[in-house]
């Protein structure tokens, strides 16, 4: 069979791997793809908003499957329209996903059907949010409703912060139109667990766990990115916060969009916190993670694309869903000063180091060719894999990996996974 993959990031890249892996694939193509994805795909230059023209590309050349990877085109509906022209495509709805395109819609989704979460407000007046503000409990989290490249949320532990956050997002649109809305959140303290789930409109089936470190320095510091590094399994969370979470929080959340008429077909991702009172959700997304991808994708033992027809075909229960007894960690490689400025366009030398290597995997994000050259392209350019038998082993391999590759301003975390050191020692 022939698919298609929309998208351009490591997680297309993670996800062509893993399709390319199936038996029953013939043929990957990849629009608008990238550098690494061009060694396993026919890369195509139309862009993930192109709708008509990506429709028109799967119909002429007999796509038997396509696989959408990130958020926009999802909220934006490009599953509408490939299903209008009778097209097999794997994905939310537009109708569904909202979940993630706006961040009120959840929380009053949650609310509604008592899926536990942190309590908040929402606001389309800045004057009435800084009002709320001079009388709420510090620290506060502010949240732009709509989708903002994953750093639309800030943490504000003095007022004078949560005032300039307002501002920022609300007038100064730091974040686009995702700031007409505001959510103003209930600040909680615990670790945060990321669960990836299919879904075919009924029922849903959770992969392994995995743990993102979003912040770009050291130590939890710096400013929000789309994420640092991640590593799976995670140990917090344990058979009996799976049972909760199954009970609580995707079952609910499955029937809750059923009940509304908004059938989930796709990738639900869970972004949850282990509070002491138990676990919560801090926010849904529509899609695969990035870079979660990068890490549960590789330990993945069933042929994706098999789970991917039965989630279009409504007959997910059918499926056994197998993952290796193993661990990974992903350490992304960044150019110096993501996530504001930064320099782009320098060769990257030892990507031939990772050949022929099980378990050690190197996923592109930001990277294109330049004549003879592989180069940087992005903020977040390379995302480096690696499994091991627990996660010591498998950060150690990861950590090791990283020195394989060079480029000038290359940038990374030193401290990915490391409180799993801290849990196993």
């Amino acid at each position: 069979m022939k698919v298609l993959i929309v998208g351009g990031g490591g997680r297309e890249h993670a996800i062509a791997r893993k399709v390319k892996e199936s038996k029953r694939v013939d043929f990957i193509y990849c629009a608008p793809g990238n550098a690494g994805i061009s060694e396993i795909a026919t890369c195509v230059p139309i862009g993930v908003m192109e709708f008509e023209k990506l429709a028109d590309f799967a119909k002429e050349n007999n796509i038997d499957l396509t696989i959408i990877g990130p958020d926009d085109p999802l909220v934006g509906g490009i599953v509408d329209v490939f299903e209008e022209k009778g097209l097999r495509v794997f994905g939310p709805r537009k109708n569904a996903a909202i979940i993630e395109g706006s961040k009120a819609f959840s929380k009053d989704l949650m609310k509604k059907y008592k899926i536990p979460t942190a309590s908040y407000e929402t606001f389309q007046n800045p004057e009435d949010a800084i009002h709320y503000l001079q009388t709420a409990k510090l620290p506060i989290v502010l949240k732009a409703d709509g989708l903002a490249l994953g750093k639309g949320v800030l943490i504000c532990n003095t007022l004078e912060e949560a005032i300039a956050g307002v501002k920022a997002i609300m007038l100064d649109k730091q974040f686009g139109s995702a700031g007409d809305q505001l959510v103003i959140e209930e600040f909680m303290t615990g670790k945060e667990v990321s669960v990836l789930a299919f879904c075919d409109g009924t029922n849903i089936v959770p992969m392994t766990s995995a743990q993102d470190h979003k912040r770009a320095k050291d130590g939890d510091q710096g400013l929000n990115t789309g994420g640092m590094g991640t590593f799976s399994p995670s140990p917090f969370y344990t058979k009996e916060v799976d049972e909760f979470c199954i009970k609580n929080i995707y079952q609910p959340t499955m029937a809750a969009m059923k009940n509304e008429s908004r059938d989930f077909v796709g990738i639900l991702f869970f972004g949850l916190m282990l509070t002491e009172q138990g676990p919560i959700v801090i926010e849904y997304n529509a899609r695969f993670g990035d870079p979660e991808t990068q890490v549960v994708l590789p330990r993945m033992k069933t042929d994706i694309v098999d789970v991917f027809e039965a989630c279009i075909d409504g007959k997910l229960k059918d499926v056994e869903l197998e993952f290796e007894d193993n661990a990974a960690v992903c350490v992304v490689l960044a150019s110096e000063g993501y996530p504001e400025a930064y320099e782009k366009g320098f060769p990257i030398h030892g990507l031939e180091n990772f050949e022929g290597k099980d378990g050690y995997y190197v996923f592109h994000a930001g990277t294109k060719k330049m004549d003879n050259d592989i180069v940087t392209n992005g903020g977040r350019v390379l995302g480096v894999t690696a499994t091991g038998k627990d996660l010591k082993e498998a950060r150690k391999n990861a950590y090791e990996a990283t020195e394989w590759i060079s480029f000038k301003n290359k940038y990374k975390r030193n401290d990915i996974g490391k409180s799993i050191d801290e849990f196993q020692s």
